[in-house]
């Protein structure tokens, strides 16, 4: 495992005890990165309509479609980091 996933997985686990739940952009924002860092661009179908949150969660993924999932750690733990800040 490379020091950057060591360091991805280890934010992932750092944001579970934030005291404070982010807004409902950022907390698409870490889903959004979290999910392109750890499997890479979306291959799921599309949520049904009454599926808000589930169509408002695919959408902020396949938002970042073609990011490398090396940048999307990053972005991933440098949001992590100052939301815990």
């Amino acid at each position: 495992m490379s020091d950057l996933q060591r360091e991805f997985q280890q934010a992932a686990e750092d944001i579970q005890g934030l005291g404070k739940r982010p807004d409902n952009d950022t907390l698409l924002k870490l889903y959004a990165l979290y999910k392109q860092g750890s499997e890479g661009d979306t291959q799921d179908p599309q949520p049904g309509f009454f599926d808000f949150i589930g169509t408002a969660k695919y959408e902020a993924w396949a938002q970042l479609r073609g990011t490398p999932r090396d940048e999307a750690m990053r972005r991933y733990i440098e949001l992590v980091h100052q939301l815990l800040a």
